[in-house]
């Protein structure tokens, strides 16, 4: 039916009005700044695949971590550098949609990974005689799996049913699309009805996530309280995923607690930098903070250098 068929093919971006003054500057650190990301995770994937001590599960996990920040970062820097560069800042229907599901899938993809890391360091401290056996690497790859095409899948719903509404608004004011904003562009609050269900379910289901995350760890830290060396192991191993966790969370519950209940008097660069926390701050400190915490990578990284410098 043509009801159920959007009219707009095409997408104003408008959150880089008040940028003119200065978009050659912030095109330069813009550009600086994803060329860091792609360092910093790259190095560190290659790192993991490349040395073969490093191919046990808490690395294979990071490494999906880091392909999960380039995934993400990918989905959003090219897009916004391209926009710094052009005087009208237009995104295709498809595009958008696009772009909405690489955000939101990235976000929970994230947490995914959090939650599977923390099951691994749960088992590895709480229950070191079973580890091998039931960290198999029939169940790493289901986990892993897991990870990816939980939000695949749940994020594939979710944009579906957002590409059956009929939009009356072709502007979204943001430097990038995000499913929620394209939903509230529809003509008819009762069109939304299925997406608000599915948003809801999604929200609860990593909800769910953040919980399991949270109790394995605070189970971890009473178990780690008895001994010297369970101790020293959550420092080295668990410290990392705790300040990954924080860190994620604190800048995605800031960014849907502003889109959901934000101020529209706030001004639009402070907007365009609450929007894009979670894609500046975990990409980078992710693959540093493990890779200066974590004894293996850090005495890799030493030893390329300590190469070079002969």
């Amino acid at each position: 039916m043509m009801d159920n068929v959007s009219v707009v093919k095409m997408f104003i971006l408008s959150g880089l009005n008040e940028t003119n003054n200065y978009r050659l500057t912030l095109f330069t650190f813009t550009l600086l700044y994803y060329c860091v990301i792609l360092f910093l995770n790259i190095s560190l994937i290659m790192i993991i695949i490349l040395d073969e001590n490093m191919h046990e599960p808490m690395y294979i996990l990071l490494c999906s971590f880091c392909i999960n920040g380039l995934y993400g970062t990918t989905g959003f820097f090219p897009k916004f550098l391209l926009d710094l560069l052009t005087s009208s800042q237009q995104i295709s229907y498809e595009g958008c949609l696009l772009q909405a599901f690489v955000m939101y899938s990235f976000a929970c993809c994230d947490l995914s990974i959090l939650a599977v890391m923390a099951y691994d360091r749960y088992l590895a401290i709480c229950r070191p005689l079973h580890y091998h056996s039931v960290m198999s690497k029939r169940r790493l790859s289901q986990l892993i799996c897991f990870s990816w095409l939980t939000p695949f899948c749940v994020f594939s719903v979710n944009v579906l049913l957002t590409s059956r509404l009929k939009l009356c608004s072709f502007k979204i004011h943001r430097i990038f699309c995000v499913n929620w904003i394209i939903v509230k562009l529809a003509c008819s609050d009762a069109d939304t009805l299925s997406n608000n269900i599915a948003a809801y379910i999604t929200i609860v289901i990593y909800v769910f996530h953040g919980i399991f995350t949270i109790w394995t760890y605070m189970h971890l830290v009473k178990t780690c309280v008895r001994s010297k060396e369970d101790r020293v192991k959550f420092m080295q191993t668990c410290v990392p995923h705790l300040t990954s966790l924080i860190t994620f969370l604190v800048a995605i519950v800031f960014d849907l607690m502003y889109m959901r209940f934000g101020s529209r008097d706030i001004h639009q660069s402070l907007q365009n930098l609450i929007a894009i926390v979670f894609l500046l701050i975990s990409p980078v400190i992710n693959p540093l903070i493990y890779g200066f915490k974590l004894t293996k990578i850090r005495n890799r990284i030493l030893g390329l250098v300590y190469i070079k410098r002969k």
